[in-house]
């Protein structure tokens, strides 16, 4: 099985007026992993001020972390309105450049998990993918980065997606983007929270069960995305890969995977 890794930004996340917490991608997607049981490498940022406590709160869970330095912290603060989420960003982290991707192992399956549209500009994604198997977060396309009430918009390089091999989406980038079939990458995932999820691979497309309701669904797509790349690296099918995603996801929302 080749390398798995994520590279992504840590967020502070104040969720509902509680105090401030850690989030993003990495975060997440450990804990799929963890669960899992896949050997995978953490390769992370934050600002000075949460570096600390957050890296060690991510290494608590078990694997490899790689944390570079940053600037900057993305804040965001969000409630929940049903299954709606709504955010607005208060602080914008670090974006990665093409020198960061040198500290990738070779051939690693690697899923980038952006928090907006600046974290990894394309340059930064075609360093990535070199020489190794690109997953991404649709958060990346169509999320600007802008403070305030999060604003979703069609408005991306097409350039960002030259060398992705599986793209997932949330039910709202799908909305945004529009026909996700014809974005030319070989694997999308359109996720819709309690009611699953569906698969575009080949021409043909196929849905997937659903995880269950929870009252804060927060990381839900890292983990799927960190759970689904896991399948597909051991040589899972895409729609068996995205069953066993659905699995961990739902593992993790009612606390028999921690």
């Amino acid at each position: 099985m080749p390398p798995l890794a994520l590279v992504g930004n840590l967020a502070r996340d104040r969720v509902d007026g509680s105090p401030p917490r850690i989030g993003g991608g990495p975060y997440y997607a450990a804990r799929a992993w963890r669960g899992l049981g896949s050997r995978a490498t953490i390769y992370t940022r934050c600002g000075p001020e949460e570096r600390l406590d957050y890296v060690r709160k991510l290494t608590a869970l078990g694997l490899p972390v790689v944390s570079l330095e940053g600037s900057d912290t993305t804040s965001f603060s969000f409630h929940y309105e049903g299954s709606v989420r709504i955010m607005t960003v208060e602080h914008l982290g670090n974006p990665w450049t093409p020198a960061d991707a040198e500290i990738l192992a070779p051939g690693a399956w690697v899923h980038v998990a952006p928090l907006l549209r600046s974290d990894f500009p394309a340059e930064t994604l075609a360093a990535i993918a070199r020489g190794r198997r690109l997953s991404f977060d649709g958060q990346g396309l169509v999320r600007a980065a802008e403070l305030g009430p999060l604003k979703l918009d069609a408005n991306f390089d097409p350039a960002l997606l030259e060398h992705v091999q599986i793209l997932k989406l949330a039910e709202e980038e799908a909305e945004v983007i529009g026909a996700v079939d014809t974005l030319g990458v070989p694997e999308v995932l359109v996720t819709y929270g309690e009611r699953g999820s569906r698969v575009y691979y080949k021409g043909r497309s196929e849905k997937v069960g659903a995880w269950p309701i929870a009252t804060d669904p927060t990381g839900s797509g890292d983990a799927f995305s960190a759970a689904y790349l896991a399948g597909r690296a051991q040589g899972l099918a895409p729609v068996s890969a995205a069953r066993q995603a659905t699995g961990v996801v739902a593992a993790l929302l009612t606390g028999a995977m921690t």
